[in-house]
């Protein structure tokens, strides 16, 4: 297989047909020799009945059907694990990734780049989901140190030997884009356009966003648990010194009756800081719970022409 086009669906039903069409039309001039991987992550709609449908009238097209919501990344790890082409493309179902920019993709990776991203200039996002990307990717470089690229999210193409060695991690807080910049190999971007949502609107909900925002940050950098052991020293050293002025000031005499308030404030302040604390470190014993667990990243119940 030369392509292979992996894209996880979540209420695509009335996008699929054009989807695979788009599809077909981008790859045609260039091979006949592909595949279009669509992963249904269990969609509340119709989606995977269009699926099958698809299927059945097009054998280059392999369906596989998720037993319940496992989440995106979830579902492009599914469809990663099936996929036989020599260059695989990632993207999403809602053709704000558009298939024409595929030829594009692939003509800069026969400049000898293992994997080609694709720069999103002008995004056409709501303002809500635009500023908390942005709030993200500066939350996260300053954080983990690495200067990341809020244009770029999944879709681009990537060469076989990336995909086989993504495969292997076992990661179960697992963002695609953070795993791939983690393997290396010789990456560039190049700009594409991107378009409007072709139905409905994302299916990424505040809570969701700030799930994959933790998923991402703890499992790529432990700078966190670092700060609370900064703040934690800085707090320390912060009390002693008030200890000492409050010893001295009491023996001058500044002080004629102890503060009932400011004794509060400082017990409330204190503490709420320690349960801070006691929070971050969890969240990385948390994810550690997750992994030795040793559970499957999917569950799929169902293939089509695989």
């Amino acid at each position: 297989m030369f392509f292979s086009i992996v894209s996880p669906i979540y209420y695509g039903e009335k996008m699929l047909e054009t989807l695979v069409s788009r599809i077909e039309q981008s790859l045609n001039p260039i091979t006949d020799n592909y595949e279009i991987i669509l992963v249904n992550d269990c969609s509340p709609d119709g989606s995977w009945q269009k699926i099958k449908e698809i299927c059945a009238t097009d054998q280059k097209v392999k369906g596989i059907n998720l037993s319940r919501n496992f989440g995106q990344h979830y579902a492009i790890s599914a469809g990663l694990s099936v996929c036989s082409g020599e260059w695989i493309v990632v993207m999403d179902c809602d053709l704000q990734d558009r298939p024409e920019e595929i030829p594009h993709l692939y003509n800069k990776a026969k400049e000898g780049f293992d994997i080609v991203y694709a720069r999103r200039v002008v995004r056409h996002d709501g303002f809500f989901k635009r500023m908390s990307s942005k709030m993200f990717h500066f939350v996260f470089d300053w954080l983990s140190g690495i200067k990341s690229d809020s244009s770029i999210a999944n879709f681009g193409i990537y060469n076989q030997k990336v995909i086989k060695e993504y495969n292997k991690m076992p990661e179960v807080a697992r963002t695609f884009t953070s795993l791939v910049n983690y393997l290396g190999f010789r990456h560039t971007s190049i700009e594409v356009q991107h378009a409007s949502r072709a139905d409905g609107n994302s299916s990424y909900t505040f809570n969701k966003l700030i799930n994959l925002s933790l998923d991402v940050i703890i499992s790529n950098t432990n700078r966190p648990l670092k700060l609370a052991v900064g703040f934690g020293f800085f707090m320390s050293f912060f009390s002693f010194c008030l200890a000492v002025y409050n010893i001295f000031a009491k023996l001058a005499g500044y002080i004629g009756m102890p503060g009932y308030t400011s004794t509060v404030f400082s017990i409330w302040f204190v503490g709420g800081i320690l349960l801070m604390m006691l929070g971050i470190l969890g969240l990385y014993i948390g994810r550690i719970f997750d992994q030795v667990k040793q559970r499957p990243l999917y569950v799929i119940s169902e293939k089509l022409n695989c």
